[in-house]
């Protein structure tokens, strides 16, 4: 029995020894994982900042008849273009009519009597000068013409008001524009420098507004005040990137002291009626220009709470973690004001198979895209 015992454990131990002997060693360690660099370097560069604005009209008409009437007549369509001096509107004009014709009437009366006041006063001259009447009927004579005369006169006036009541019956587009609904159809009661007709607002071109803050108006004033006019980018919601091009044309004389915001203003061209008064737009303006500016590719940066960071690769091939401090974005690619050198190669693609600092990586050099201008680094 002690004999079969012993040869079963030398079996065993024999099994055993013959298993340890088949173990494979432990796996080998992955190779680093690839990524796309590029390397760090400046440049001359304008750059830009994005505002929220509003579109308005340059000129905006709240039309309301000079004489009361009923309306007659509503001559346009509603939401239509107009040109300066269409009729709009017609107040009745049947009585200013007749009171057209009473004026003509009674400035003939005027003259009549102005005519006859003028032969009294020639013959009171003449009978004067040899005393046939008294220096007092003289006078009389003379006042009467007097008076005739600015009865004419005023009698003038009244025509040129009857005149100016029967043009004003038609009511007619102080400027060319697009017209809103009637307020007032036919029929109802206008009433002079009160009833709300319709309202006119101009086209073309058209102002945007936007705010800008005290900090970013300090930064661009040396800029802006180099160029009387400086070109803006501007794009409405549902237009990629900035497609049309403005002028500012104004900035406010002081900042608002509830929003620290001063106001600025751009004209904008709007032949085929792309801008509409109300839509909000996004402006973009230039704010500094930059001799050695490091930009880099947005998708580098990365953010720990609130700051900011990039991966830089030595000439190990060794990750390391660099904070940087960040300037505006200029298009896909943002500005750092510090944190890199030229030379430094930093990674752009790949960036989460990187775990962890010091980690390695197998380093691809991209180059760099050249933005061109600073009108195609801001995504035009």
């Amino acid at each position: 029995m002690v004999k079969k015992l012993t040869a079963t454990l030398l079996g065993l131990s024999a099994l055993v020894l013959a298993g340890c002997g088949t173990d494979k060693p432990s796996g080998q360690m992955p190779p680093p994982p690839a990524v796309e660099i590029a390397q760090v370097s400046t440049e001359a560069t304008t750059l830009w900042r994005s505002f929220t604005g509003r579109v308005v009209a340059p000129e905006t008409v709240a039309l309301r008849p000079r004489v009361s009437g009923y309306i007659d007549r509503v001559s346009f369509t509603e939401g239509a273009l107009v040109e300066r001096g269409d009729v709009l509107f017609t107040i009745d004009q049947r009585p200013y009519k007749a009171r057209l014709r009473a004026a003509e009437a009674d400035l003939q009366r005027v003259r009549s009597q102005v005519s006859f006041s003028e032969k009294q006063a020639k013959r009171a001259q003449q009978l004067l000068s040899s005393k046939a009447i008294s220096r007092e009927e003289y006078d009389r004579r003379l006042s009467a013409r007097d008076v005739e005369r600015a009865a004419l006169g005023s009698a003038e006036a009244a025509l040129e008001n009857a005149r100016l009541d029967l043009h004003y019956t038609e009511v007619k587009a102080p400027i060319s524009g697009r017209v809103s609904r009637a307020l007032v159809t036919r029929g109802n009661l206008a009433n002079a420098d009160s009833t709300l007709l319709t309202t006119l607002v101009s086209v073309d071109p058209m102002y945007v507004y936007f705010e800008s803050d005290e900090q970013t108006f300090g930064a661009s004033r040396t800029l802006l005040d180099a160029d009387a006019s400086p070109q803006v980018h501007i794009g409405l919601a549902g237009e990629k990137g900035y497609p049309h091009t403005g002028k500012l044309d104004f900035i406010d004389n002081r900042l608002n002291s509830h929003t620290g915001t001063i106001q600025f203003r751009a004209v904008v061209a709007n032949p085929d009626g792309t801008f509409q008064p109300g839509q909000f737009a996004r402006v973009e303006m230039p704010i500094e220009e930059m001799t050695q500016a490091v930009l880099i590719d947005s998708k580098a940066v990365l953010t720990d709470q609130d700051r900011r960071y990039v991966y830089v690769v030595n000439q190990d091939n060794i990750t390391e973690r660099r904070p940087v401090q960040v300037g505006p974005r200029q298009g896909s690619r943002t500005l750092i004001r510090s944190g890199l050198e030229t030379g430094d190669k930093i990674v752009v693609n790949g960036l989460q198979k990187i775990f962890f600092p010091g980690m390695p990586v197998a380093p691809e050099m991209i180059a760099q895209k050249n933005p061109g201008s600073a009108a195609q680094a801001a995504g035009h």
